[in-house]
């Protein structure tokens, strides 16, 4: 796998999470970018070569910012391990569908800035953590865990087992995301975000503990699948830290 990209190149180093093999940059020093990029290479012990420009484009694609990192693939966890990955109380993030990398990226880029403490895929309507989901990520899918499930309706009641509540974003739901009772945001949630167009399938639907809209105040109905995690994420994030004691409203 070669992965591109100041912001993608530099998160996976500084992660460490994959096999890491060599880093090509463009020879003559380049901009300050590049010679961190060196610096933690070298830390991190991974060979560095140099190479022109025009090797660099052809081994990375159109407009590799200058570097190229060889590496392997980022590992994946059971929902097991997920589901204690970091610390409570936890937010995972869980796509119905969601099949475009540029897509995942930006949602990896949202759910790791929000503080999510993972992210579950399933295993044949997503895409590859690959090099084009790591750079829509701009590095961030590097840090955050991930676990692809067989069924995403079996691995929601499986979390709902563990004592998690499951969230789904959909359109014409009843309950308006500012509206959302401070009860239902004690211990860990899941926020099921579906595919632009689709939305939630309906088997998904049908095991939410909450279904949730964003409020939308302009003439336009919804908004993309990544801007509307940004925004539930956040808010949640927001309120959860918040949360009033058991029984309190």
């Amino acid at each position: 796998m070669r992965l591109t990209g100041v912001h993608a190149v530099r998160e996976a180093l500084r992660a460490r999470r994959r096999p890491l093999y060599r880093l090509r940059v463009r020879a003559e020093g380049g901009p300050e970018a590049l010679r961190e990029l060196r610096a933690l290479a070298h830390e991190a012990g991974v060979a560095v070569s140099e190479e022109p420009p025009e090797r660099l484009d052809a081994a990375g694609g159109p407009n590799p910012q200058g570097v190229v990192l060889e590496a392997g693939p980022l590992p994946e966890l059971s929902l097991a391990a997920l589901a204690e990955a970091g610390a409570p109380p936890r937010t995972l993030v869980a796509l119905d569908g969601v099949e475009d990398p540029q897509n995942l990226g930006a949602i990896a880029r949202v759910a790791e800035g929000a503080g999510a403490t993972g992210l579950v895929i399933t295993r044949r309507r997503a895409p590859p953590l690959g090099a084009a989901v790591a750079r829509a990520s701009a590095g961030a899918i590097e840090w955050l865990p991930v676990a692809r499930v067989p069924n995403l309706r079996r691995a929601l009641q499986q979390l709902q087992e563990r004592g998690f509540w499951v969230f789904g974003a959909e359109v014409e739901a009843p309950l308006s995301l500012w509206e959302v009772p401070g009860r239902w945001l004690e211990g860990g949630r899941v926020v099921v975000l579906g595919a632009e167009g689709r939305g939630l399938r309906h088997g998904t639907s049908q095991v939410l503990d909450h279904r949730v809209r964003i409020p939308m105040a302009g003439r336009v109905g919804s908004l993309n699948v990544a801007a509307a995690a940004a925004v539930v994420l956040f808010e949640l994030a927001r309120r959860g830290s918040k949360a009033p004691p058991t029984g309190v409203p």
